[in-house]
């Protein structure tokens, strides 16, 4: 189980992708030849703790073809089932995981859960060991902040700009992998977890649902999803619509927060064509477009005396600000596989887009600055893996990577006049337009030898090379070794050793101009202007894990342990009422952690349980010094401090059971909170020096399915969220680069149909 111009530009990054995609389209046409033995699958070397192999269906002529016809029709289909499932497997050897620790869930245990395919992508991870939840959506991986890439059939996804929308759905997915620890030298730029989905197949699983889905907050959730094949040509599309009124975490712990309606749509495609029994060629295409009002604290009074216009009271409650963004993205891939030679090249684009549109009188009051902020980012990437089987003991692998982004950041902000002495001079308002453009290229190439020095051990070590060219620029050479040793009675160890290089995310570095707002409300006197480019950290990185399977395999037990010695270490941070996040560095990092992972699978029973520890601390400031203030800044050069999204423990679990068509489960998740501000009866505050109060959310889910005539069927669910309806807190709204607090969701009670066929 377990603006306008902001819509001329989405239409401009949209119509590329789209032109891009017709053209593969056009592509994917060839008749499929007699296929080739089937390749066998490697085992997996990872600490995979659930995992199912995807079944082969095949579907039924129309009565009104003749025998003869049904049967070549059914042959044929059966001969590319075959080469699909051979070249999947083939597909997935040109990745490795050796020595590295790997988490999986399938489709089915995801609709086993509580919520299944209808909750967000960020509440499937968290079930995941040593996952901890974030505001906003955000995931931190082992004590990192992000670092997270996402690959959909071992392609990367070039990174966006969204903050909470969530871009991928879990309806796409046909299983998922999180990938942690000491990588092998093929995964680089992002490395806190490799996040890859393996997407669903028209070929692999026909038909299709029509689902409702809602409740609690007016929560309203329809999706479908239909996939099929044509010869060697199959399709497969799934799309979904929500809206609610809790798109964002409640900023004061209650079950109906002010101002916080929620419109989200996300569509998914995905097409292929078997040219042969050694080429394929595929197509993704996919878009979301989400749009979210910013949720109010009640009973709040603007506190820093302003006065805007004559007016210098306003209450929170009528504060209006939103946010909308949307994520476009295309990819088309060949595969050619034959013999001891696979590979898998690939052209990528994403096309990414945030606006913040501010509550100009509101905003003004509380915050000295009012700020519509545009940002938008178009990235286009090639991708090629290759694996080349030298010998029975060596598996040889080798990679390129590049990357072009584009970038425009337009702000233009309503500001306050301040004189030398940090008194408003007016009460009109100042208008600062601040608009800029930044390229990024990032080039990464990568070789590797898997070499099996004897029958219970692997070791697989290499070489990546990573540059990158942006706002600021630099490379490194690092080298990788990972081992997995197979010993008796079920035990399986593994480590290594990688070293890391990871470029600051570029779409989200600021491109202001400080000097512009001197003299204003959102630069007074005494503020730090200090603004040095974020640069790219360096890290060792070690992990060393043991897992031990036990009663005929049903029972999985895993410890891992990893530490990271990081240089220029990345953090990010939410520093003003645009929910935009800026990065910085500090100079130091130093994470480490342990985690504990258990699961048991027997019949129609399954139970799995995680428990993390970590610690995570930074030491001096040295970029974007201007978002601190400079008690902060000199407290942190001589101090570690704890990383503001630090989740010192954290488990998860669930139990799931099947009987007769119906499905029971249930999961939870456990934190021992985020990190605050301390202040010392002195009046002296330490910089993430205490953390939010301890958590646990439990959740509920009943599903049963009712056979129909045909091959049809309907599936009725019934699920609670936050079952105890505990409140608790996310963010308490102090700390490095916390704005606001945030709470976690209420209880909810949730239900809906969804038809099979």
């Amino acid at each position: 189980m377990f603006s306008s111009h902001s819509i001329a530009r989405t239409a401009r990054g949209a119509s590329t992708l789209v032109a891009a995609l017709s053209t593969s389209l056009m592509l994917l046409a060839a008749p499929v030849i007699e296929a080739d033995e089937a390749a066998g699958a490697s085992p997996n070397t990872g600490d995979a703790v659930s995992g199912a192999d995807a079944q082969a269906q095949t579907t039924q002529s129309g009565p009104g073809a003749s025998p003869a016809t049904q049967g070549a029709s059914q042959g044929q289909l059966a001969t590319v089932v075959v080469t699909a499932q051979r070249l999947n497997v083939a597909r997935a050897g040109i990745e490795t995981q050796t020595g590295a620790s790997t988490y999986t869930i399938t489709s089915e245990a995801i609709s086993a859960t509580p919520g299944g395919q209808n909750v967000p992508l960020n509440q499937v991870l968290l079930q995941a060991p040593d996952v901890v939840q974030d505001s906003f959506g955000q995931l931190h991986v082992r004590a990192d902040h992000n670092d997270l890439q996402y690959r959909l059939n071992g392609i990367i996804l070039p990174e966006g700009i969204s903050v909470f929308g969530q871009t991928l759905s879990p309806r796409l997915i046909s299983s998922l992998s999180l990938i942690t620890g000491a990588l092998p030298a093929e995964y680089g730029l992002r490395t806190a977890g490799i996040i890859d989905l393996t997407t669903g197949s028209g070929l692999l699983q026909p038909g299709g649902y029509v689902s409702m889905y809602g409740g609690s907050h007016g929560t309203f959730q329809p999706a479908a999803e239909y996939g099929g094949s044509v010869g060697s040509f199959s399709y497969y599309l799934t799309g979904d619509y929500k809206e609610d009124d809790l798109g964002i975490e409640s900023p004061d712990g209650s079950s109906n927060p002010l101002h916080d309606f929620t419109r989200q749509a996300h569509v998914f495609s995905y097409f292929e064509n078997i040219i042969d029994p050694s080429n394929r060629l595929s197509a993704i295409f996919g878009t979301s477009n989400d749009s979210f009002q910013i949720p109010n604290q009640r009973g709040l009074e603007p506190s820093l005396g302003y006065d805007v216009l004559g007016q210098t009271t306003f209450l929170s409650d009528y504060l209006n600000e939103t946010q909308r963004e949307l994520a476009t993205y295309g990819i088309l891939s060949w595969q050619h596989s034959e013999g001891p030679l696979n590979w898998q090249t690939s052209l990528s684009a994403r096309y990414t887009s945030l606006h913040f549109a501010p509550d100009y009188l509101g905003d003004l009051l509380f915050n000295g600055i009012a700020q519509n902020a545009f940002k938008d980012d178009t990235a286009i990437a090639w991708q090629t893996d290759a694996s080349y089987k030298l010998s029975d003991a060596h598996t040889v692998r080798a990679g390129l990577y590049y990357q072009h982004d584009s970038a425009d950041s337009d702000t233009t902000s309503q500001v306050l006049p301040i004189n030398a002495a940090g008194m408003q001079t007016s009460d009109l308002p100042l208008t600062v337009i601040d608009n800029g453009t930044q390229a990024q290229e990032i080039e990464s190439v990568y070789l590797q030898d898997e070499w099996k020095v004897l029958t219970p051990l692997t070791l697989n070590y290499g070489l990546r090379f990573d540059h990158y060219s942006a706002y600021s620029s630099g490379s490194q050479l690092s080298p990788r070794v990972n081992f997995v040793w197979q010993l008796g009675s079920g035990t399986t160890v593994h480590g290594g050793y990688s070293r890391y290089y990871t470029p600051p995310p570029f779409e989200l570095v600021a491109g202001e101009t400080f000097s512009k707002f001197a003299g204003t409300s959102a630069l007074p006197p005494g503020s730090v202007t200090q603004d040095t480019r974020p640069i790219a950290e360096r890290a060792n990185y070690y992990d060393f894990g043991v897992q031990q399977k036990l009663l005929e395999n049903a029972l999985t037990l895993g410890i891992d342990s990893y530490y990271e010695q990081a240089q220029h270490l990345i953090d990010e941070g939410q520093f003003g009422a645009p929910i935009i996040l800026t990065p910085f560095n500090y100079r130091y990092g130093l994470i480490g952690g342990i985690e504990f992972t258990g699961n048991y699978t027997v019949k129609d029973l399954s139970f799995y349980a995680n428990l993390s520890f970590q610690a995570a601390h930074g030491k001096d400031v040295e970029s974007s010094q201007f978002n601190f203030n400079q008690q902060q800044l000199d407290y942190i050069a001589d101090n570690y401090i704890h990383l503001d999204h630090e989740g010192r423990v954290a488990s998860s679990g669930g139990v799931s059971y099947s009987w007769r068509g119906s499905q029971f489960s249930v999961d939870y998740i456990f934190g021992t909170g985020l990190r605050d501000d301390l202040v010392l009866p002195d009046g002296f505050t330490i910089p993430n020096g205490d953390h939010t109060p301890s958590y646990v959310q439990v959740n509920l889910g009943l599903s049963h399915v009712f056979a129909l005539s045909g091959a049809s069927a309907l599936t009725a669910r019934f699920d609670v969220i936050n079952l105890l309806d505990k409140e608790y807190q996310i963010r308490g709204g102090t700390g490095i680069g916390v704005f606001a607090p945030q709470w976690g969701a209420r209880r909810g009670l949730f239900g809906g149909l969804e038809w099979q066929f």
